[in-house]
């Protein structure tokens, strides 16, 4: 379930909201164990995700590096190249 949360920070071009809102929304259902939860969770679950969205971003934007910016496409090839290692694909 959470390995759709990558790395967000230090990345050219840098993260935008949409990849902060899907990783947010991973770890909410990884952290409740809910891929949908239901009717009566639906709310509180939507307010984690934007919240857990929102602490985010601001983390992000206020983190500082003297390191390069990441390249996405290179970091993506390598994962991949780390995947087929593992899994033998």
């Amino acid at each position: 379930m959470c390995r759709n949360i990558k790395t967000l920070f230090n990345f050219d071009p840098p993260v935008n909201q949409e990849e902060v809102r899907a990783a947010s929304l991973q770890f909410v259902r990884k952290i409740t164990g809910f891929n949908k939860p239901s009717k009566a969770n639906e709310d509180s679950f939507s307010n984690a995700v934007e919240a857990i969205a929102d602490i985010s971003s601001r983390l992000l934007q206020s983190l500082e590096t003297s390191a390069p910016p990441k390249n996405r496409e290179e970091e993506a090839a390598k994962a991949k190249a780390r995947a087929a290692e593992r899994f033998g694909d």
